[in-house]
C-alpha cells in the first residue's frame, strides 16, 4: 500500500516511502513476542533493531521506569546532577574497569560524535597536531556527520560525501590478509597525524555481519597504543552480551582508550548513549582554562528514566543469569550454523555468541541492496518472523529470553527457504 499521501503523516527510517509496503502497527510486545493491531503474533529475532535485551515490556524494567517518572522525569545536566546517573556511571564502570569517566548522551551515533571529539581536542588541549582518524571499510558508526565521515563511504552517504572529512580506511582483517593489514596500517601511522583509530571490535553489524579476528584486532590495538593513537571502540551493537561475554573489547587483551555505547543499553526501553573514556583522556580536559573543556551536550543528556531503565537492565543481568542465557543461544546458533553451511544455497555462515548470518549464494555481489532481500523479508514476515536481512544477508539477534522452541522457528524458515528456492 503506497503511504505516500497527505493522510500519512509518518517518514520512516531507511524506507523509500514512495515503493515501500504499508508498515505493521504493533500495539504490544511480550517476551520475544510482537502483536499487531489485527492481533497477529510474531516473533522478534532481531531485538527490535538490536536495542532488545530482556525481552519486551519486562515488567522489572517497566517498574524502575515508573518508579523514576514519578520522582525526577529530566534536570538539565550541566550544573546538575541526579541518583540514577551516578548510579549507571559505577554499573557500567564495574563492568570497564580500565575506563573511569562517563560522559551522557542520546544514542549511537551521538556517543561516536563525543569520542571523536574527545579524541581530536586530547591533542588539540596539548597543542598537537592530530587530526587524522583510521577506520575499517565497510564500517558504520552511525547517521550523523562525523558518523558518516568514518563510515563506508557508499550509496548511504554518496549525497554527503564532498562534505565528509578525510578518512584512513584499511581492510578489515583476516587470515589471508592480516600481514597486509598490519603492515598498511604501521604506515599510516607513520605518515599521517593519525589522532584516532575506530573500530567495531569483532563484528561489523551493518556491514552484512562480517565477523572477523579478534587477535589481529588485538594486534592492532597494540601498535596503536604504542604510538599515542586514541583507541575507540564502537560497541553500540556489540556491547551487553551480544557477542558472548558483556563487552566485545573482553576478548582482547589489548583495550580501547574510549567505548562507545547505546542500543541494548537501556534494555531496549528508552534512548540513551554513553561514551566512557580512561583518564588519560579526561586529565587532558581538566584544566583551569574552561577552554580546554569538552563543549558538548544534549538536552536531554542524562535523562533520568533512561538511566533509571539502564540501572534496571544492568541489574537483570545479575537477578536472571542473562550470560547463561547468552551462552544457550550461541550453542543453538553454532549447532543450525553446522548443520547448514554445507547446503548449496550458503555461501558463508557463521555466530558469535547471540549472533548468527547466513549469506544466500547468488550471482549478485553482496550488498545492502541486493535484490534477494525484498524477497527474503517478506517471506519471513509472511510466516510471523521479524527478521530483517541485510541485502543476502539473513541473521539473527535475538532477544535473550528467547526460547529453544522459538529459535528453531526461524532456523526452520531459513532452512525451508533454501530448500524451496534449490540455489
Amino acid at each position: 500500500m503506497n503511504t505516500s499521501g497527505d493522510n500519512y503523516p509518518v517518514w520512516h527510517p531507511f524506507t523509500q516511502m514512495k515503493t515501500a509496503p504499508k508498515p505493521i502497527t504493533m500495539v504490544k510486545g511480550q517476551g520475544a513476542y510482537l502483536w499487531d493491531e489485527n492481533h497477529h503474533q510474531y516473533i522478534d529475532f532481531i531485538s527490535s533493531w538490536w536495542v532488545n535485551l530482556h525481552g519486551h515490556a519486562h515488567p522489572h524494567i517497566a517498574a524502575k521506569i515508573a518508579e523514576q517518572a514519578k520522582e525526577l522525569e529530566h534536570v538539565i545536566f550541566a550544573g546538575f546532577n541526579h541518583p540514577k546517573a551516578i548510579e549507571l556511571a559505577h554499573k557500567i564502570l564495574k563492568y570497564l574497569p580500565f575506563l573511569t569517566k562517563v560522559f551522557f548522551s542520546d544514542n549511537g551515533s551521538t556517543s561516536v560524535e563525543v569520542a571523536l571529539k574527545m579524541a581530536l581536542q586530547f591533542f588539540y588541549n596539548q597543542n598537537i597536531k592530530r587530526n587524522k582518524i583510521i577506520a575499517f571499510q565497510n564500517a558504520y558508526h552511525g547517521d550523523t556527520f562525523g558518523a558518516m565521515a568514518i563510515g563506508e563511504r557508499n550509496e548511504f552517504t554518496s549525497p554527503f560525501r564532498d562534505l565528509l572529512f578525510e578518512v584512513q580506511f584499511i581492510s578489515t582483517p583476516d587470515e589471508t590478509n592480516k600481514h597486509q593489514v598490519i603492515e598498511n596500517f604501521k604506515k599510516l601511522i607513520s605518515a599521517n597525524n593519525v589522532a584516532a583509530f575506530i573500530y567495531e571490535p569483532i563484528v561489523q553489524g551493518t556491514a552484512g555481519m562480517n565477523i572477523y579476528d579478534e587477535k589481529i584486532l588485538d594486534e592492532l590495538i597494540y601498535i596503536a597504543r604504542q604510538n599515542n593513537v586514541i583507541c575507540i571502540a564502537d560497541e553500540v551493537f556489540t556491547g551487553f552480551g551480544r557477542t558472548g561475554k558483556m563487552f566485545a573489547s573482553d576478548f582482547m587483551i589489548n583495550k580501547p582508550d574510549i567505548i562507545c555505547l547505546s542500543k541494548g543499553l537501556t534494555g531496549g526501553f528508552m534512548p540513551l548513549g554513553l561514551t566512557v573514556c580512561s583518564q588519560k583522556i579526561y586529565e587532558v580536559f581538566y584544566n583551569d582554562n574552561k577552554l580546554k573543556a569538552l563543549y558538548h551536550g544534549h538536552s536531554y543528556t542524562g535523562n533520568p528514566i533512561a538511566c533509571a531503565a539502564a540501572c534496571a537492565s544492568l541489574e537483570l543481568f545479575e537477578i536472571e543469569n542473562t550470560l547463561d542465557k547468552i551462552k544457550q543461544i550461541s550453542v543453538h546458533h553454532a549447532n543450525f550454523i553446522n548443520k547448514i553451511k554445507q547446503l548449496p544455497g550458503v555461501a558463508n555462515a557463521r555466530n558469535k555468541g547471540t549472533i548468527m548470518a547466513i549469506d544466500i549464494k547468488t550471482n549478485e555481489k553482496k550488498s545492502y541492496f541486493h535484490t534477494l532481500r525484498d524477497e527474503l523479508y517478506d517471506y519471513f514476515i509472511t510466516r510471523k518472523l521479524l527478521l530483517r536481512p541485510l541485502g543476502n544477508t539473513v541473521y539473527m539477534v535475538p532477544p535473550y529470553c528467547i526460547t529453544r522452541q522459538d529459535l528453531q522457528k526461524g532456523y526452520d524458515a531459513i532452512e525451508n527457504f533454501l530448500q524451496e528456492h534449490q540455489f
